[in-house]
């Protein structure tokens, strides 16, 4: 699988996107601050996939309508909360939000109107990542998170 960075996708100024049943909609403003795919095992478990794409935005940036459901789940490895913020109706998960990014949101890059749009910087969890995963040359890759020392933040 190849997810290619698009270098115009990240400074995109208005995106939109939602849930598959209409209830929740959303509109982000301004530029994508981060791109990550992630292998974690959470994250396959709870996406249903063999990754999640996320595309990185300040909170302020986000206008949500409808009220999302959220769901907490503590980190297997750091023991920190992560809020999943899903559509009450139809169950399509929006967006996570991380204690240790506060401020900040991750939209699931598959509930964007045009998801190509999400510009990838980073592959996370590749130690996780399914055998038959084959990641881009050049691309940026850490076996666990990139936020530890000497890990780009």
């Amino acid at each position: 699988m190849e997810i290619v960075p698009q270098s115009t996708a990240k400074n995109k100024m208005v995106r939109e996107g939602g849930c598959l049943c209409g209830a929740m909609r959303y509109r982000v403003t301004g530029p994508q601050k981060r791109g990550s795919a992630c292998y974690c095992t959470f994250c396959q478990r709870r996406s249903g996939g063999a990754l999640s794409v996320h595309a990185w935005f300040a909170e302020d940036q986000i206008t949500i309508t409808g009220t999302p459901t959220i769901y907490e789940h503590r980190s297997d490895e750091s023991g920190q909360p992560l809020r999943l913020h899903f559509c009450p109706r139809c169950g399509t998960h929006i967006m996570l939000s991380v204690e240790k990014y506060p401020g900040v949101r991750l939209i699931m890059g598959g509930t964007l109107d045009d998801p190509s749009n999400v510009a990838i910087d980073v592959h996370v969890w590749t130690r996780s990542a399914q055998h038959w995963v084959q990641f881009p040359g050049g691309a940026r890759r850490f076996e666990t998170s990139s936020s530890g020392p000497g890990h780009a933040n």
